[in-house]
């Protein structure tokens, strides 16, 4: 076997593994919000970053760049977010095709109520497996990517 590859192999190996490790993780995350009887995942980090943004709100170009998202994956995410009552948008002031997306009262609490099933799930799914040094080596190899 040449050098690219067993880089290519290692690579490969390594990739797999990163996302089959996410998805299962994602999956357990999903699992434990569902039987609260909460929204998904996806909804946590659109309402974190709108709340994160504080009054004024947040641009929904702004949301888009934050999550990652494509703009049409991020426009029906807030569109059911919306018709939950757990955001408003306004008229942006400067760009009058914009709004500016703001958390409500109900979101601030449905927000809140998603996060301790959230870290509890992640704790088992990742935490558990793994000790504080082997957690602390696995972030920074992970860092190297971002």
């Amino acid at each position: 076997m040449h050098r690219s590859d067993q880089e290519t192999s290692h690579s490969q190996t390594v990739w797999t593994r990163l996302v089959r490790a996410a998805t299962a993780v994602q999956a357990r995350i999903e699992t434990a919000l569902k039987a609260e009887g909460l929204p998904p995942l996806g909804w946590y980090d659109a309402l974190w970053e709108v709340e994160r943004a504080g009054p004024e709100g947040l641009r929904q170009f702004e949301l888009q760049q934050r999550l990652l998202l494509p703009q049409y994956g991020l426009s029906r995410l807030l569109a059911r977010i919306a018709e939950a009552g757990l955001i408003a948008r306004a008229p942006c002031p400067v760009d009058g095709r914009g709004h500016i997306l703001m958390i409500t009262a109900e979101g601030r609490r449905v927000r809140a109520a998603m996060w301790p099933v959230y870290a509890a799930a992640m704790a088992e799914a990742v935490g558990a497996k793994l000790t504080e040094a082997e957690a602390e080596l696995l972030a920074g190899l992970l860092a190297r990517f971002v």
